[in-house]
């Protein structure tokens, strides 16, 4: 298809700007939020100091939650309760017959204490990397959903099943000696016990999960993402760490951070563009060849009129 022309007032024709030109506004005239609320290419010193300093302020204010010991076993025996009267009260079965298999239980430990660190710095990574554009207001539902589980963890001491009181879970990184959870064991005295409530196993790994499912290719990828908050719901439960419950209290600090996120970019994540734009940069008029002088620009049409009938009348006087 051709070019689209337009009439100038002098009636010559000329080719409107590009679309992107027209629609673009200039950086300069942007506000301040238009500009801090615009995707931009993430920085990787900056995103390691940034993740290294977040989790390192996050397990900080955790372990620094008062353990409110008698606090936490009454709201766990509440949870246990109110599951009870929703028939949904599974979790010792579960816990015991799991346990019964050590091969299981044993990766499940394993699972628990490491899975959760390795897949959320691995799906950041792949973000920064292959879709820039989306990385920021991704990360931010992610800081959103945790620093919102904080406040979980301050206002609602919870109790793990494998500490209730006349209930027998069994504790299984106890029972089966396995390194892991910073919760059990000798490392018990460098976590707070008391912070099962929300779970940000289930927070982080459903992240992780519709990450993967709405930005990856492969079928396969996407299939492994629908299945991996599924499987951390199985370990949790299985190794007495949290309750039902707990995973819906960490879906609901996701639903926040998407929320949060979507409130900022005004767009989901997985919305925005994949690659963040580049500003347009003025093009210079080129430079004429060395020995040739540039053609003089032509005068506009409404002053070669007016010359023409000068000269036709200088012509008739004569």
């Amino acid at each position: 298809m051709g070019e689209a022309h337009v009439r100038t007032p002098e009636g010559r024709s000329a080719t409107p700007p590009p679309i992107e030109e027209r629609a673009g506004r200039p950086a300069e005239n942007r506000t301040l939020m238009q500009r801090l609320r615009a995707p931009r290419r993430p920085r990787l010193w900056f995103e390691i100091l940034l993740i290294a300093v977040s989790y390192w302020t996050y397990s900080l204010i955790r372990n620094a939650v008062p353990e409110q010991k008698a606090k936490a076993l009454q709201n766990a025996d509440w949870i246990w309760q109110a599951e009870q009267t929703l028939h949904i009260a599974v979790e010792n079965t579960i816990n015991r017959a799991v346990d019964s298999v050590t091969w299981l239980i044993v990766g499940m430990n394993y699972y628990y204490a490491t899975l959760h660190f390795i897949m959320t710095i691995g799906v950041l990574v792949w973000l920064y990397r292959r879709h820039p554009g989306r990385y920021a207001a991704t990360r931010l539902v992610l800081f959103a959903t945790t620093a919102f589980a904080l406040v979980g963890y301050y206002f609602y001491p919870l109790a793990p099943p494998r500490l209730m009181n006349g209930v027998s879970f069994i504790d299984t990184v106890v029972v089966h000696h396995t390194w892991g959870s910073m919760a059990s064991g000798n490392l018990a005295d460098m976590s707070n016990q008391y912070a099962a409530m929300p779970s940000m196993h289930i927070g982080w790994s459903t992240w992780c999960g519709i990450t993967i499912a709405m930005l990856a290719r492969p079928l396969w990828a996407k299939i492994l993402g629908v299945l991996y908050p599924v499987a951390t719901l199985a370990v949790i439960v299985s190794t007495a760490n949290h309750f039902w419950l707990d995973a819906i209290g960490g879906l609901i600090c996701l639903a926040v951070g998407f929320a949060l996120a979507y409130a900022w970019y005004g767009a989901f994540p997985y919305r925005l563009s994949r690659q963040v734009a580049s500003r347009p940069v003025a093009k210079a008029a080129p430079r004429p060849k060395s020995g040739i002088k540039p053609e003089p620009e032509a005068a506009p049409v409404s002053v070669r009129r007016k010359a023409g009938e000068q000269a036709a009348a200088k012509a008739e006087t004569l």
